[in-house]
């Protein structure tokens, strides 16, 4: 079995800037890409047409590390963004094993063995760039698991009000893109946008995006504090999802409650993933509960994967970046203290995430 310098897992932006950096150092590499091709994930997530941006954190002075992948000024739709990286990819000779899905590392001597459903991989050193991909539970009481996650199709909601759930910003992306085309269709049929918190939080391209649709006539409800409750069948066999909207005290220990009630077939529900936990712990990574006192940027009782300032775990070899550790990980100071940092998913996060850890992994293999 060949022996790599590096496995990378998963062909998104992290791991593709992995590839182009590792060839900068003149390494060796392979990646692994559960999808059929690259940013699978994005393709996965992103509703058809919407704008790709290169959005740089407040905290970051910029350019993009490895401008190749950076998306072009004019903010390119996401198919048309995807099909530039794919000339990168082939321009650059880059080999990506497609369709083959991870199931588990072990150390093998000096280096390490990536274990998919087809095949079998040796390395020195690996990193995982899968993104952050495992759905949150929605948390309502019966069955729920039919309501998509993301908007196939835009003309499936036409003539139907829909309720898109999620406060961040591909709920933001959603509601616009479905607003938009019912709009184009003369259609006066609602876009509901629920969700749990009274405040939504999406960044600003987003939001300008957004506003302009709302100034042009879109069809938008905002259901602030909006509780999914229920996934039920109703008496004619439709699969539905019932969402609490308000509650009023009557007094007397009398309550009111408010409900809206949607066929799942017509629900989105944007509520993110959360951190690929499980898969850590499978390899034996070190990862910390968030607890009350513990994590300010977590959730409680998230686990948080323990890292250092290149993004090595607490296993020597072994990386994490991009999606798969955000939005919060746990850095190990220089003096050996424990510091909370928060982490963006951004396209630029993940390549400047990788540039670091090959960056770091290069100097390793010279010594």
């Amino acid at each position: 079995m060949q022996t790599y310098d590096i496995g990378i897992i998963g062909a998104g932006p992290g791991g593709l800037a992995c590839a182009l950096q590792a060839q900068k150092h003149g390494l060796s590499f392979f990646i692994i890409e559960k999808g059929s091709r690259i940013f699978q994930g994005i393709i996965d997530s992103y509703p058809k047409g919407k704008k790709v941006y290169a959005t740089i954190p407040r905290s970051e002075t910029g350019p993009f590390p490895i401008e190749a992948l950076a998306p072009a000024p004019n903010k390119p739709p996401v198919e048309e963004y995807v099909n530039t990286i794919e000339t990168v990819v082939a321009e650059c000779g880059i080999a990506i094993h497609f369709n083959e899905d991870f199931e588990s590392l072990k150390k093998d001597r000096d280096a390490f063995v990536v274990v998919t459903e087809t095949g079998h991989y040796r390395a020195k050193a690996v990193v995982l760039a899968f993104g952050s991909n495992i759905p949150v539970d929605l948390g309502v009481y019966g069955e729920a698991k039919t309501i998509a996650r993301k908007l196939d199709n835009v003309q499936d909601h036409i003539g139907f009000s829909t309720l898109v759930i999620g406060g961040g910003n591909a709920a933001a992306d959603v509601v616009a893109a479905l607003s938009r085309a019912k709009r184009d269709a003369d259609d006066e049929t609602p876009v509901y946008w629920s969700n749990r918190m009274e405040h939504f939080e999406i960044n600003t391209d987003v939001a300008r995006d957004l506003g302009e649709e709302i100034l042009l006539g879109g069809h938008i409800r905002i259901l602030q504090g909006a509780l999914p409750r229920i996934g039920e069948v109703d008496e004619d066999g439709v699969d539905r999802l019932t969402i609490l909207t308000q509650e009023i005290d009557a007094g007397c220990g009398v309550i009111l409650k408010q409900a809206m009630s949607f066929p799942m077939k017509h629900v989105i529900a944007c509520i993110g993933t959360q951190g690929p936990g499980p898969i850590f712990s499978q390899i034996g990574l070190q990862q910390i509960t968030c607890t009350e006192g513990v994590c300010r940027i977590g959730k409680e009782g998230a686990q948080l994967v323990i890292l250092s300032p290149d993004f090595q775990t607490s296993i020597r070899g072994i990386y994490a970046i991009g999606g798969a550790v955000s939005p919060a990980y746990i850095e190990i100071q220089e003096e050996g203290s424990f510091k909370e940092r928060k982490h963006t998913n951004l396209i630029y996060t993940a390549v400047k995430d990788a540039v670091r850890a090959v960056d770091h992994i290069a100097t390793q293999l010279a010594t």
